[in-house]
């Protein structure tokens, strides 16, 4: 495993060393989508087209290819007596684990929110009316993706909230995610998943009601999907694989970092680099990696992603490496240095979230802290910011002025207008304040 992984390693002394770590970022981001014009982009084209077009029709004949499900469109709905029964068999200390998820994220979620807190006059917040939440349909549960989705949406006031998720688990949704959205008091609930669920709630079927908002994460296919119809509803970003970028030390503790990239490189695909000014640093690192990767569910697949999606580089300092990280613009960002971890996350400004110290892994951030997971990937981090309660809501500007106000900008709205050759917007001005 040592001589697999020892390819990783990449040192500033190697000419091709900036190369090498873009090279590994553009791979890590042509792995978000598919290219223009590609077979697979043609095929997303088709899907969404369809589904706009025979709404129901197409939603069941894809699930059934795609999922090997055949539904009729009366059952793509799970009833709430159902989500009722995951929840009454749910276990009881993850249910109590689930509510207190919820309640940190709700607190977190009602602290930022913006649109609570301004009392100007000048400026109407108002929620979203109804949003949609893909959830993806892994082998395993993802109850977490609920929470960090719905649960800020609930906080700026969304009255309907839609879930989608593919029908992976004995052909309908987990019951662990079944129970949950019973929990959130969410009824409205569809084993539909991929681009063509995407399509369903962007452009609404016989079934499904559009939504205003597609939020969520998912592979390729749900992405590109949502990139497709953005313009037709809003989205949150479009996500690429999980990934972190660990900023380190001599100071930093190995074997938690090890971990620490392991955590993403299982999501399979994701990335995880670490960036350091310590070669000591560096190789214990890989030593940990190859220890700990045999210990894993997910050992060979984790590997791979190791091995293409990943690398620990040793910078000449700690300048360039905050110059890297910057310009990586990752997801997830580990500071491990110590006392001057502080001091490095100000000079942070490209990031998704900012993990701070050797206690605070990416983990309690995707479960636990508050802030929502669903963030922006793939180098976005430089224009797109985390989900939140502040996503859920449209501003609409206020403008109110009497008489006296009018007369006073009169001449200057006039002007304006006629450099700009709309003599009736200036006679709109004129009407009002006698202005010939």
């Amino acid at each position: 495993m040592t001589d697999q992984l020892a390819k990783i390693l990449i040192l500033s002394s190697q000419p091709d060393f900036e190369n090498k770590l873009s090279c590994i970022r553009q791979t890590i981001i042509n792995a978000s989508g598919f290219e223009p014009g590609s077979q697979q982009h043609q095929q997303l084209i088709n899907i969404v087209t369809e589904v706009a077009k025979n709404g129901d029709k197409a939603l069941a004949d894809f699930t059934e290819k795609f999922d090997s499900v055949k539904l009729t469109p009366s059952q793509f709905k799970i009833d709430k007596a159902q989500l009722k029964q995951a929840h009454d068999e749910i276990d009881a200390d993850l249910l109590k684990a689930l509510r207190k998820s919820i309640e940190n994220v709700r607190k977190y979620q009602t602290e930022i929110f913006m649109s609570g807190k301004n009392n100007l006059p000048v400026i109407k917040y108002t929620p979203l009316s109804r949003i949609g939440i893909c959830i993806p349909g892994a082998s395993a549960p993802l109850p977490s993706t609920v929470i960090m989705s719905a649960v800020p949406a609930q906080v700026a006031g969304v009255k309907e909230i839609v879930i989608v998720s593919p029908p992976r688990c004995k052909n309908s949704i987990h019951p662990v995610i079944q129970a949950l959205c019973f929990e959130l008091g969410i009824d409205e609930v569809y084993r539909i998943g991929g681009a063509q669920a995407v399509a369903a709630l962007a452009y609404g079927t016989e079934t499904i009601k559009k939504v205003n908002k597609i939020v969520g994460p998912g592979n390729q296919w749900v992405q590109m999907a949502k990139k497709q119809v953005f313009g037709k509803v809003d989205i949150d970003s479009i996500a690429g694989p999980s990934e972190v970028l660990i900023i380190a030390d001599d100071s930093a503790n190995p074997a938690w970092v090890a971990a620490d990239m392991l955590s993403q490189a299982e999501h399979a695909p994701g990335s995880a680099l670490v960036l350091t000014d310590s070669e000591k640093l560096a190789h214990a690192v890989l030593d940990e990696l190859s220890k700990q990767v045999k210990e894993l569910d997910r050992s060979q697949q984790t590997l791979q992603c190791l091995e293409k999606f990943s690398s620990v580089a040793v910078c000449k300092n700690i300048d360039d490496v905050i110059t890297f990280a910057n310009d990586f613009a990752a997801e997830h960002l580990e500071i491990q240095c110590g006392n001057k971890s502080d001091a490095i996350a100000q000079r942070i400004i490209n990031a998704g979230a900012i993990f701070i110290g050797q206690y605070s892994p990416v983990a309690v951030g995707d479960y636990w802290a508050g802030p929502s997971h669903t963030l922006p990937t793939g180098s976005s981090a430089k224009f797109f910011s985390p989900l939140s309660s502040n996503d859920f809501v449209k501003s609409s500007s206020i403008i109110r002025y009497d008489k006296e106000k009018l007369t006073q900008s009169a001449d200057d709205i006039i002007r304006i207008a006629m450099i700009e050759g709309l003599d009736a917007h200036a006679k709109s001005i004129a009407i009002r304040t006698k202005k010939n």
